[in-house]
């Protein structure tokens, strides 16, 4: 079963559509998140969670 790690990104109503999607796609590119959760709330703001999968290195028994 593979683990996650989480992290929640709050975007303020001020941010344009184009300024979210630049910011979603860095994390994405350079630290290697993925999109879990978009919330959107009723004042104009954005609460988003992104995941990436943990990787874990099993040590080696010589």
């Amino acid at each position: 079963m593979p683990e996650y790690e989480f992290v929640d990104v709050y975007v303020p109503r001020g941010l344009t559509r184009k300024e979210t999607t630049r910011l979603l796609t860095d994390h994405a590119e350079y630290g290697h998140w993925e999109l879990d959760r978009l919330s959107l709330h009723s004042d104009g703001s954005r609460r988003v969670r992104l995941k990436r999968r943990i990787i874990r290195q099993l040590r080696a028994t010589w």
